[in-house]
């Protein structure tokens, strides 16, 4: 039997059986449900930025100092709307959510696609630690709100040229071209009329608003009240860059609860310490292939 096969039969009844399921998300789930910043998909919605500034992908495109406020715009809402108003190209979300939907979960995640809440997963349940797309934020790090895009985003994706298809998502016309700019009327400010930056953890300006907190302050309760149970930790897609933020906390909650098993589903990056190896889950492979094949099988 293939290693993953075996690995996957002992993960299935720790998710029947555990009292609690404890998700942490990162990058790689969202890549898995077919949300990647580069290849096809970027062309796709990109190219003529690509073209023109020999930008190669999404991520590097978010810090390229573009010529002035309506390009720079032009970019971000094209990248908003096309990594958090859109559901992911597959169905990655919905079954991780068909596993855990009638469990005790709760989940934190370092991604900022909103993609947990679009498949259907209680908000009151999820704590996104590093942003959120959908949100603005005032330069000044002293004013600590954030303000919903939405709106503004379709505003200025029809301003581009961009027309929705029969399922109501923004395409560039068949044959046609849409523009790199929006109109200066279009820039965003907050309501204060100071300017605006996305709600993303880069730097120590990133605003952790009254939401931030009360998702954080759940977290920490949901984990208090389920101390010594068993407790089932399921990272997903979570690689080096933040290992402080689910990796590094769920191995030492796993060491520190008896009761407590680790599992780690990743391509290629699936491992734990020895320490906890005998209450742990490693399995190397596509996400998207592995939680269908759980799904398959219950």
């Amino acid at each position: 039997m293939n290693e993953n096969y075996r690995q996957i039969d002992k993960l299935r009844p720790e998710l029947d059986s555990a009292d609690a399921v404890v998700i942490g998300a990162g990058a790689g789930l969202s890549t898995a449900a077919g949300f990647t910043y580069s290849g096809e998909r970027f062309e796709k919605y990109f190219g003529d930025f690509a073209a023109r500034f020999g930008i190669t992908d999404m991520y590097s495109g978010g810090f390229y100092p573009f010529p002035d406020e309506e390009t720079l715009w032009a970019w971000w809402s094209r990248h908003i709307y096309y990594n958090r108003y859109v559901d992911a190209p597959k169905p990655v979300y919905q079954n991780l959510l068909a596993l855990v939907q009638d469990k005790d979960y709760f989940v934190i995640t370092t991604n900022v696609d909103h993609q947990f809440q679009r498949a259907g997963f209680d908000k009151k349940r999820l704590f996104y630690t590093q942003g959120d797309y959908g949100l603005f934020q005032s330069v000044d790090p002293k004013i600590k709100e954030t303000f919903d895009n939405e709106e503004w985003v379709m505003e200025a994706m029809e301003a581009q040229g961009f027309i929705r298809d029969d399922d109501g998502i923004f395409q560039i016309p068949e044959g046609g071209t849409v523009s790199m700019r929006i109109p200066s009327s279009l820039i965003p400010f907050s309501p204060d009329g100071s300017p605006v930056k996305m709600n993303l953890r880069s730097d120590d300006t990133f605003v952790e608003d009254e939401g931030w907190h009360k998702a954080a302050g759940s977290y920490t309760t949901y984990l208090s009240e389920h101390k010594g149970m068993y407790v089932l930790f399921l990272e997903l897609g979570v690689g080096g860059n933040t290992p402080a933020i689910i990796k590094y906390p769920f191995w030492q909650m796993t060491f520190d609860n008896e009761n407590a098993v680790y599992a780690c589903v990743n391509h290629s990056e699936a491992f734990c310490p020895k320490e906890i190896e005998d209450r742990s889950i490693c399995i190397n492979g596509d996400i998207a292939e592995i939680l269908e094949e759980i799904v398959r099988e219950r």
